[in-house]
């Protein structure tokens, strides 16, 4: 199938595009439809209107970091999160940077330490890329980064996440399917391992379903940042990686209710 996948000057093309529509033509909320506005004052209070708050899958995978999440991925918020990654809503990115940086900011403040905060942006398929024409994690990093500088926290962002392998849509697919389907699929770029080791390393997602993702996105992060810093990392920086996603599940948040 891989002489169906567009050129790289299509997708790019395709990118631009999008963005020029998105600021010439009409455009309807994000979240509710409702016209003449990217998002609605209803919806983005509903994507930006509460605490982040740290949340937790049932079961939780092993080696997933501590996450924090701006809100449940229900309603408004999951239309957003849609109409972003697979309609090419791109007039949606400052505000889900903003929802992530909230995110980034509460877990961050947990974990302490010194240094930048390097957002490392969980790589979507190469395929997925290909065919939205966009990195949708990438793209709301870069907002969130921007966002976290402008209000005064030194922020960057750290694509240096690979795909070693091919791995199965996991849509339909249970959270020990998912686990193993990702197990070993990602590892950290040729030199990386240094940066990694000399900051804040916040991964960063859109979304949280079962953690499996974000668990081996921190596997992949431990095993780079170790081998270039050694037991100087390991026994600090590794206790310190966290992670933050615009949403998660529902259930995630309810688990800490109590």
């Amino acid at each position: 199938m891989d002489g169906l996948r567009p050129p790289p000057h299509c997708v790019g093309m395709r990118g631009w595009w999008r963005e020029f529509t998105g600021l010439v033509l009409p455009v309807a909320c994000g979240g509710c439809g409702g016209p003449r506005t990217g998002l609605c004052g209803e919806c983005r209070a509903a994507l930006l209107g509460a605490e982040p708050r740290r949340v937790r899958p049932a079961p939780e995978p092993g080696g997933l970091p501590v996450v924090w999440a701006a809100a449940p991925y229900e309603n408004a918020v999951r239309a957003v999160l849609l109409a972003h990654k697979e309609r090419g809503a791109l007039g949606l990115t400052r505000e889900l940077g903003r929802a992530l940086a909230g995110a980034v900011r509460a877990g961050a403040g947990v974990s302490g330490g010194a240094g930048p905060l390097l957002l490392v942006p969980v790589p979507s398929a190469r395929r997925s890329t290909a065919a939205r024409g966009h990195d949708p994690a990438r793209r709301i990093a870069l907002a969130a980064a921007s966002e976290l500088r402008r209000t005064g926290t030194p922020a960057g962002v750290l694509a240096v996440l690979r795909q070693r392998r091919t791995v199965a849509d996991q849509s339909g697919l249970r959270a020990g399917q998912r686990r193993a389907n990702l197990a070993g699929a990602l590892d950290v770029a040729d030199g990386a391992g240094r940066l990694l080791a000399g900051g804040r390393a916040v991964l960063v997602d859109d979304l949280m379903t079962t953690g499996a993702t974000l668990a081996e996105a921190a596997r992949a992060v431990r095993a780079g940042a170790s081998a270039a810093a050694g037991a100087r990392w390991k026994n600090a920086g590794e206790q310190a990686l966290r992670a933050a996603v615009v949403a998660a599940s529902p259930s995630a948040f309810e688990i800490n209710r109590n």
